[in-house]
């Protein structure tokens, strides 16, 4: 819409005071009402602005609450399209691709962690007293983790830990200090039994395949199984280590 459009009766009216103001010699009278008029709606302009203002301001406040309410949702679907929720730590997929993209920006250390004796925990205890389980563990996992690590959740009680940046030794400890955490003292949800897990570390350089990386920490993993549980193993070139709880 044209400004001469919005404000036809304005603009008429302008151009009519315009008028007698050019005409010489008219009454004073003549004059006076011309302008009393052009002032009667100058000030119903003047209202209907400030309404205008008013309800401009009213509308860009909810037009930022709702901007905030979709930003939160946004957030919150996407939190939830990428995290377990039992646990809060990242979901499969989330972790993969969160290990996929560290491989591309340098090298990464990566431990996969499965609970010993999960589904005699279930059996026995049943499996609300199994999440309960799972959500402490993972509560004291979390304690010995960096902050530039990430958790994921890969299987119903197998975990992956992601350390961005590490060398397989700094991995190696970053284990140490989970298993050690798990093997201190009972969880509360369980202080009958002690809860532990058994760990497969491996190490990526920069550029490293992923199959490769999340295969050698399965594998390891298989092998810390194999030989008791409750211990962490990894591979070297050309010789093989395993660290017992004992």
């Amino acid at each position: 819409m044209k400004h001469h459009e919005l404000f036809s009766m304005e603009t008429a009216l302008l151009e009519l005071t315009r008028e007698i103001a050019s005409q010489p010699q008219q009454p004073a009278e003549h004059y006076q009402e011309a302008l009393l008029t052009l002032c009667q709606h100058y000030e119903r302009l003047i209202r209907e602005s400030g309404r205008l203002i008013t309800r401009s301001d009213r509308a860009e406040r909810e037009l930022t609450r709702l901007n905030s309410e979709l930003q939160s949702l946004a957030h919150a679907l996407e939190y939830k399209a990428t995290h377990d929720p039992l646990t809060e730590v990242f979901n499969r997929s989330a972790i993969i691709d969160r290990i996929t993209q560290a491989l591309s920006r340098g090298r990464a250390g990566l431990i996969l962690l499965d609970i010993d004796h999960f589904k005699a925990i279930n059996d026995t205890w049943g499996h609300p007293v199994g999440d309960k389980v799972i959500i402490e563990l993972i509560t004291r996992v979390r304690q010995s983790v960096p902050e530039s690590g990430s958790i994921g959740r890969v299987g119903g009680e197998e975990f992956t830990v992601l350390l961005p940046g590490s060398s397989l030794a700094q991995t190696v400890i970053i284990a140490g200090y989970i298993h050690a955490s798990l093997n201190a003292k009972p969880l509360s949800v369980l202080p009958e039994r002690l809860v532990t897990a058994s760990l497969g570390i491996s190490f990526g350089e920069q550029a490293s395949d992923f199959e490769q990386l999340y295969g050698t920490a399965d594998e390891a993993l298989y092998e810390a199984k194999r030989r008791g549980r409750n211990r962490l193993h990894w591979h070297e070139v050309k010789s093989l280590l395993t660290v017992n709880a004992q």
